[in-house]
């Protein structure tokens, strides 16, 4: 049997507090006619009774303690905040697991967004992907200089610039007054650097430097703006109109961002001839001390290894290895040099007339002969267009043919570096960063035009020129690195710790 419910009992009853101390027992509530959820109870006693709340706001209200407790253990960077304006509101927060996730995550996500930004300041940004057809066309809607693609393209390089260079100079030629916002002497280096009439990584980075001391000595700070602000701007213009002729190269880049720190570290208050005599003096020093006079250096720290009867190895033409060449040769080494040239700009061919013109005794072969004359070779001097951080040479295409040929015959290969082309990229391979150059100079043979076999080549399908500048020697090939840095010669492995416990400030000071 089923006993007698009174009706007379409350239907609803208050909600129990946490706090202990303001508990009361609530008196009984009579009936009313409309007892409903939004009712508020009357009784017998005196103290107020708090409002009903909801599953969902209790939840609310415990979600935003949790967060106010792991805001206090440094666990979570939100703080609880209850607004009593919105107390009536259903509140729909998420579960606790959720809620943790979420708060370390965004912890994470600030933590790397401050190293992030510190991070940007030193390196630089990554290149364009020309194979994003979005971002190429972009670039080429603003670009200065007509870029017209290339006629053939190997798939597996056409993520990297390809124009014909052939198109480039009829626009520049035509459009000489017309590139207002250049300086003459920013676009006399950049049509020389298209026409192929400056190479090597110093000559290129002296003229740039020389091409930036002409616009900084005519440079005048227009009104309502800042020095610092308005002559990097002028600078980033240049750069990307010379970026358009030719991709930089690393030892350029360095220098660049060289004098944007330099301008930047100006006060915003300073007047224009002081700027200028101070960015002028400071040009000239970056070139006498980390360029001419690093040469000296490397060369001073080089002799020392070439012993009378050695056969020295070279490959191409390095301004380095030239003066170490003739440096051993005045202090009266008695030695023979083995010029290695190859296709098709044949550089060593200048360098053997300069060697032998100052009584050295030279012989010269091309690429495809190295492993015969390497017999008789006992040292082997390079040249380097950069030094990357895990060690890897990169430098001319054909190095690191020289250099695994040698390694496999037991020859020493010593690599001629400034300090100032080291630089923290990494770079396993030769594919995914590099520069293409003229396909057309592949086609045709210097003093040989009898030697027509490729003409008409782009009429071919099957037929696709590729015309790498550069490549990438790993460091196990690397004897050592002989540079204007310490002692003077460090292991290749070493230029990363280089890099990292030394201030990246001193490769650009």
């Amino acid at each position: 049997m089923i006993p007698h419910v009174s009706t007379d009992l409350p239907r609803h009853f208050p909600p129990l507090s946490h706090n202990t101390s303001n508990f009361s027992t609530p008196s009984p509530i009579t009936k009313s006619p409309s007892n409903d959820a939004n009712s508020k109870p009357d009784g017998g006693a005196n103290v107020p009774l708090k409002e009903k709340t909801t599953k969902a706001q209790r939840r609310a209200i415990q979600e935003a303690q949790r967060a106010a407790k792991a805001a206090i253990k440094g666990e979570g960077s939100r703080t609880a905040r209850v607004d009593s304006a919105n107390a009536g509101k259903t509140v729909k927060p998420a579960p606790q697991r959720k809620d943790n996730s979420s708060v370390a995550a965004s912890e994470i996500k600030r933590r790397d967004s401050q190293t992030d930004k510190g991070r940007k300041k030193d390196f630089p940004n990554p290149r364009m992907q020309f194979g994003d057809e979005n971002r190429f066309d972009k670039t080429k809607k603003r670009s200065v200089v007509k870029q017209a693609e290339a006629r053939k393209i190997v798939e597996l390089f056409r993520h990297l610039p390809q124009y014909d260079h052939g198109a480039k100079l009829t626009h520049l030629e035509s459009n000489f007054f017309r590139l207002a916002p250049i300086h003459p002497a920013v676009y006399k280096v950049g049509f020389q650097y298209l026409a192929g009439d400056i190479s090597g990584g110093n000559t290129r980075c002296i003229a740039i430097l020389q091409a930036f001391q002409e616009s900084i000595k005519d440079y005048s700070t227009p009104p309502e703006t800042y020095l610092i602000r308005d002559l990097t701007s002028k600078i980033n213009c240049y750069v990307s109109f010379l970026i358009e002729c030719r991709p930089l190269s690393i030892s350029m880049s360095n220098a660049i961002r060289f004098l944007k720190r330099r301008i930047a570290s100006f006060p915003l208050n300073i007047s224009d001839s002081e700027a200028i005599t101070s960015l002028l003096s400071d040009i000239d020093h970056f070139i006498n001390d980390k360029i001419i006079l690093a040469d000296k250096v490397i060369a001073k720290h080089a002799v020392s290894k070439i012993r009378d009867g050695d056969v020295l190895l070279t490959y191409a033409s390095s301004s380095a290895v030239e003066m170490l060449l003739l440096h051993a040769h005045e202090v009266g080494k008695q030695f023979r040099v083995v010029i290695v040239d190859s296709r098709p700009k044949l550089e060593g061919k200048k360098l053997l007339r300069r060697l032998v013109g100052k009584g050295i005794s030279c012989t010269y072969t091309h690429i495809n002969a190295v492993s015969y004359v390497m017999h008789e070779v006992t040292r082997v001097f390079l040249g380097a267009s950069s030094v990357l951080a895990n060690g890897t040479v990169y430098s001319r295409v054909g190095t690191a043919c020289i250099a695994m040929v040698a390694h496999q015959f037991r020859v020493p290969v010593l690599i001629c570096c400034e300090a100032y082309k080291f630089h923290e990229r990494v770079q396993l391979d030769s594919i995914s960063c590099n520069e293409l150059g003229d396909a057309e100079m592949i086609s045709r043979v210097s003093g040989r035009e009898d030697i027509n076999s490729l003409d008409g080549w782009t009429s071919n399908e099957n037929i696709q020129p590729l015309n790498l500048l550069y490549d990438a020697t790993p460091s196990d090939y690397v004897s050592v690195i002989i540079t204007d840095y310490g002692y003077g010669m460090i292991p290749a492995k070493k230029v990363a710790v280089i890099l990292r416990e030394n201030d990246r400030e001193y490769w650009l000071r």
